[in-house]
Parts: structure tokens; sequence; C-alpha cells
């Protein structure tokens, strides 16, 4: 096996994405057993998503689901991907995450993302605007300032129990916010896989504009993508066909419908600018047997610097979810951790 592969750490992202004949409490549950087989396979982290008011997606608060997860599991790190700081008061995430810190000390990872609410309706009911993410470079120092008892703004108020954590924070951002990571030090997570040439200008910037920090003494790199592995190239393709299809659908209906099976998905007689979304959708992504993405991940890895790999695919089909992240654990040669208590049924 590759020693570039097996030198790279490999975590998972999970979206909670509700699938078609199921509810969202059922894709929460999903996405709690997903981190306990995760666990079991070795993943150095487990994070959930922020998504607000998504049919398809159940994950509308990631620091409480952290909480689920982390109690279902004994040693995998667990974290987000991400809070979206613009969302939020710096305060209130800080707050969060320490209340996470010490309930599961030295598990809890803070990963923050730029976005904002992507409609106006939901912008109004968060109480933000268009205009929330203009200012995040001055948000993360807030909060960074609550963790680390440096902020000026309120100098009556500390951030309990926050306040002197070592909670680790990570920043989903390409092109400006991989400068806002570097000129805060700060780890960057970066993808996707379909965009190799933005992804590669976005870590090309962070490592030469990287400035070290208390938080992290050298770049960081994470690579975040949907990797897809089974016993054949069609087998693995199949299981990026619900994806692709709900990321057409928005972008044709405005909706992300649940995930549907890929035979139903197949029959569909689909529009051409359905059909050209999804052909799009389904492109770029790693995939394939064993053998196959060996050779891609190692492209990927040698390209990038990555120091960490991030898988964020999802499917309908479970058990082929499962089997290719067994696969590519194998391929990695994760070593496999002790398993967390079983509380979820």
């Amino acid at each position: 096996m590759s020693s570039v592969i097996a030198s790279t750490r490999f975590s998972v992202l999970d979206r909670s994405r509700i699938r078609t004949g199921h509810d969202g409490p059922q894709a929460l549950r999903d996405s709690v057993r997903l981190a306990q087989e995760a666990e079991a396979l070795g993943y150095h982290r487990f994070w959930v998503s922020e998504h607000h008011s998504v049919p398809g997606v159940a994950g509308s608060a990631p620091t409480v689901l952290a909480a689920a997860v982390a109690a279902a599991t004994a040693t995998i790190r667990v974290g987000t991907g991400g809070v979206m700081l613009p969302n939020h008061q710096p305060l209130l995430v800080a707050e969060q995450f320490g209340v996470l810190e010490s309930l599961f000390p030295g598990r809890i990872d803070m990963g923050l993302g730029r976005s904002v609410g992507f409609t106006n309706g939901i912008r109004k009911a968060l109480g933000r605007d268009r205009t929330a993410a203009e200012d995040f470079a001055g948000q993360l120092t807030e909060l960074l300032g609550w963790l680390d008892g440096t902020q000026r703004s309120h100098p009556q108020v500390h951030a309990l129990p926050a306040e002197g954590l070592r909670i680790p924070p990570f920043l989903l951002a390409t092109g400006e916010g991989a400068g806002i990571a570097a000129a805060a030090g700060l780890p960057l997570v970066v993808g996707d896989l379909r965009g190799r040439e933005k992804l590669l200008r976005a870590v090309e910037h962070y490592r030469s504009e990287f400035r070290p920090s208390d938080w992290a003494a050298e770049p960081c790199v994470v690579v975040a993508g949907t990797i897809a592995v089974a016993g054949s190239r069609e087998e693995a393709r199949r299981i990026l066909i619900p994806e692709a299809w709900s990321m057409a659908h928005s972008r044709t209906h405005g909706v992300f419908p649940p995930l549907a099976p890929a035979d139903r998905i197949e029959a569909r007689t689909m529009t051409e600018k359905e059909r050209g979304f999804y052909e799009q959708g389904m492109r770029g992504h790693l995939y394939g047997t064993e053998d196959e993405v060996v050779t891609e991940l190692e492209s990927v890895i040698e390209e990038t610097g990555a120091d960490e790999v991030l898988v964020t695919t999802s499917t309908y089909d479970r058990v082929a979810l499962l089997d290719s992240l067994r696969r590519l654990a194998r391929i990695a040669q994760l070593t496999p951790h002790r398993a967390g208590p079983a509380v979820i049924r």
C-alpha cells in the first residue's frame, strides 16, 4: 500500500442527509451510528455540519449533534464542519464549544465556516442579512479572544466555561477565506476535489501567507471531498448518484430532496437542464476500486501536500457507504479505535 496515503490522517464529515422513506430524526440517529462505525474503523475525526431550512438535511444544530456523537463514542475526535460563524454571536459559539470540551476533554474540534443563511427568509429568521459575513475576520478574532481570554470589547464578560480551554479551531474556506486562515494562523479545510485548480490556488495562497500562532505553529491543510470505494468502478459510481441528483434537483427546483435510491434516479426522464446539472455533479470525485482510488488519492495528497483527508460522501445506501469507508480505511491502513458505548438504537 501507498506510504503517502498511510502517513495521512483520514476523517469523516457527515451532513445528516435525509433518505427517501425516512425522516429527520432518523437521519440524525444515522449520523450518530455512522460516527460509531467510523470510530471502529480508525478514522481520526467525525464532524457534523450546519444547514438551516433545507428539507433534505437534518443537521441544523451542529454543536448539539456533536454532543450526541461524542457521548456515543469514546476515542474519535468530534467537531463541526462547520459552525457558520456569521449566523451566530461569537460569545455563544465560544460558550457552546466550552461546554463540549468540558464534557469531552481533548476530543473536540471547532470547525468554522463563513456562510450565512442562503435565502432572505432564512437570514431574516436568523436575524442576519447579506452583509453578515463581511466582517468575518473580526468575528473570528472575537471568538478566539473569548477562548484565550484576550478579547477586550466586553471587559466585564467572560465566556464560561470556554475561557482558557484548548479547543482546536479550523477554518473552512477558499479564496479570501484561505487568506484569513493564514493571517490567523489556523488550520485550513479546503474542498472540493472537483475544482482542483481552485483548490491548489487556495492552498498555495494559504501556505505563502501563513503566520504562526498559538493555535498552529505551521500550516495545516485538510482536503475535503467525496470518495467512493467499492468492488467495481460501476458500484462505486452508483454511490455518487443520489447526491448528484439531489444537487441537480436543487439547482433546477430550488429544493434539496431526500436522497433517493440510485435505481430510481437512473430510471427518471430528466429535462435537459436537470441532466446537465446531474452529469456535472457526477464529475470530479474520487471513486473506483481500491487500486483505482489509491492512484487518484496519491495524486491529490502529493499535489496539495494535504496533512489530512476529510471524506464528505453522502448516499442513499448506508450499507454501501459503510463498505466504502471500510475499504478506504483498508487503503489508508487505519488502526481501529476501541468502539464507543452503543447508546443509539
